[in-house]
């Protein structure tokens, strides 16, 4: 369920960046984050220009599927960093547990080797 703008709209701007910042750094399309979170692609768009705001259900669901907190999609961040922590972790999320934990290994002894 989608409720209009009940917030202020500097809020709703600011989730809505976020928002299309965490499913970019996923390279999702709208169409792939709507599909995952099951609304319509132009909901998302609408979201994303803080035209609307989620209701609860939707915020969680979005929370879940983008990998945040819900905390992480009212606060605002976006330094290079952050991105690409993001696109490592929505990498990450996509393997198994165990590949997660191989690679993490492989990337750790990386990074230990090369400081």
């Amino acid at each position: 369920m989608v409720k209009k703008k009940a917030t202020s709209r500097p809020l709703a701007e600011l989730l809505g960046t976020r928002i299309a910042e965490l499913r970019k750094s996923r390279q999702w399309t709208q169409a792939q984050l709507a599909e995952r979170v099951e609304v319509e692609p132009e909901t998302i768009s609408r979201f994303e220009r803080g035209a609307t705001v989620p209701s609860l259900h939707t915020l969680e669901t979005l929370a879940q599927v983008l990998h945040a907190s819900i905390g992480d999609l009212l606060v605002k961040s976006s330094s290079v960093p952050d991105d690409q922590a993001m696109r490592i972790s929505a990498w990450l999320s996509e393997l198994s547990p165990d590949d997660r934990t191989l690679v993490m290994d492989v990337v750790k002894r990386l990074c230990d080797r090369l400081s």
